[in-house]
């Protein structure tokens, strides 16, 4: 989240981010199991996330300086590929996912706001709830 503007780099956008990674892939995965589309630690398809970023009017911009300043072009399929090994670019895409929303990041006692922006942002298939709490419980407790 270092490429972004600081104002972006809140204590609650790191709290969401690490949560958002420890509910998608644990920080274990950088590709999705089973062969699934999704890459990097937050998961993000090609056609969703990454294509969302790159195209909505209030994150294209960044993500397109984001893109270039780290050697890439900005093409969905570079970006999605990139971000399997790339943490800088993925985290950058992650953050700027959540940039879109109206609401205010939560904070530290605002584990279902978190959730209800995790959903509405990455739209997981298989989200498990259960897991979430524990998930944003730790992410704050790394910040």
């Amino acid at each position: 989240m270092s490429l972004l503007p600081p104002a972006m780099n809140s204590q609650e956008a790191k709290a969401l981010v690490f949560a958002i990674g420890f509910q998608e892939s644990g920080f274990e995965h950088r590709r999705q199991m089973d062969n699934g589309p999704a890459r990097g630690f937050w998961q993000f398809e090609q056609g969703g996330g990454v294509r969302g970023v790159l195209t909505h009017p209030m994150t294209k911009g960044f993500a397109t300086t984001i893109v270039k300043r780290l050697g890439y072009d900005d093409y969905p399929a570079t970006v999605w590929s990139a971000m399997e090994h790339n943490d800088l670019l993925a985290s950058a895409f992650a953050r700027l996912n959540l940039y879109w929303l109206p609401q205010r990041l939560p904070g530290p006692t605002q584990a279902q706001e978190g959730w209800l922006q995790y959903a509405d942002a990455w739209r997981p298939g298989k989200p498990h709830p259960e897991k979430w709490p524990e998930n944003f419980a730790k992410a704050w407790q790394m910040i």
